[in-house]
């Protein structure tokens, strides 16, 4: 199994990757979060000049938020400076759009800008409408050799629902899972839509993000832990939660263990300012750190909700999802945090 780490971007990621690098991990993956992060192609290209060896993509890429000539320039010349190196993770859009008090945009569109990108990558002339007005595309001097279109960008999708999974299949890309919770099952039904598309199984790429921590049976220390290094990733299944059944849902409270917690975060959700953009506030954070109005967060649920755990709990967890079939596994480090790689590559190296 090959073990990699996450950023939610930073101009300063480089020097975690260059060290990743010399942990022997696989690949650094980026966060194209704007109004929450810098600018993604900026901090990959900061890796991509201080590294040689390691992989370094977008996880993910959200279409609408770059045309697609943009976004191919950008590969083509990450991959000019990390040749052979570079993928593109795509998705149809969560954070980054989320924090603009925007939705998911549809399969159909994504799938047509995954392939107007690849087709762009691939050096072909494309149809291409913009501003309503139809035009025909493509790079116009790459012989000058300032970008690189000759070594492969493979693709990785991700996606969390059947028709988003059907699609990863379709396309023949690798597939990004996010969380810690219910993996086995959604490598299995990914698994089975790669072979009903007529794929050998061993061609499926799957990689899960996670956010955790390693605990260490000190309970002060622990929790320290838990609260800076996991629980971000335990306050995003709430600001997902409010959003879907707040201004942009309109649907009814989950049911279940979970259902008071989003409760009593919905009350505090209410007070956000604006009124018409709660979400400026609700996403203020994500993935990054816990604010210190979510004080529905407990160490409990958030060590019940991320993949955190003793070294030797640890060890066994990721071996299992191994043993499932998942064939990379990526920890995203947290702002000020990040001397925890140190820490996970010694569980990754215990993985059997």
């Amino acid at each position: 199994m090959k073990y990699s780490v996450a950023f939610a971007s930073q101009t300063d990621s480089w020097r975690w990757v260059r060290r990743a690098e010399e942990l022997g991990f696989h690949a650094a993956w980026f966060y194209d979060t704007q109004l929450l992060n810098p600018d993604v192609f900026i901090c990959m290209a900061l890796a991509a000049h201080e590294t040689s060896t390691i992989r370094l993509g977008t996880g993910v890429l959200v279409p609408s938020n770059r045309i697609e000539p943009v976004t191919a320039n950008a590969f083509a010349s990450l991959n000019k400076i990390a040749p052979g190196r570079i993928d593109f993770g795509v998705g149809t859009g969560f954070t980054a759009r989320r924090t603009m008090g925007l939705g998911a945009i549809t399969l159909e569109n994504t799938r047509r800008y995954i392939e107007r990108v690849q087709q762009l990558l691939g050096g072909e002339t494309i149809d291409w409408s913009f501003e309503s007005k139809p035009r025909k595309i493509r790079f116009l001097n790459p012989d000058l050799e300032l970008i690189n279109l000759e070594d492969e960008i493979p693709l990785w999708f991700s996606g969390f629902g059947p028709k988003a999974k059907k699609l990863a299949a379709d396309l023949g890309a690798g597939w990004l899972n996010f969380g810690a919770t219910g993996a086995v099952d959604a490598l299995v039904e990914m698994q089975n839509l790669w072979a009903e598309g007529g794929r050998d199984l061993a061609t499926l790429k799957s990689n899960l993000f996670f956010l955790g921590a390693v605990l260490t049976g000190d309970e002060v220390r622990d929790t320290e832990k838990l609260m800076a290094e996991a629980a971000p990733l335990t306050a995003v299944m709430f600001h997902n939660l409010a959003d879907e059944v707040g201004a942009m849902g309109g649907k009814n409270l989950p049911t279940g263990p979970l259902s008071n917690l989003v409760a009593e975060y919905l009350k505090v959700h209410e007070t956000y300012t604006p009124s018409d953009a709660k979400y400026l506030t609700n996403h203020r954070g994500h993935l990054m750190f816990v604010r210190p109005d979510e004080t529905h967060l407990n160490p409990e649920l958030v060590r019940n909700t991320t993949m955190s755990g003793t070294a030797d709990e640890l060890v066994e967890r990721l071996s299992a999802l191994k043993r499932a079939g998942y064939d990379e596994v990526t920890i995203q480090l947290v702002h000020g945090h990040e001397a925890a790689l140190e820490e996970w590559a010694e569980i990754f190296k215990r993985i059997r």
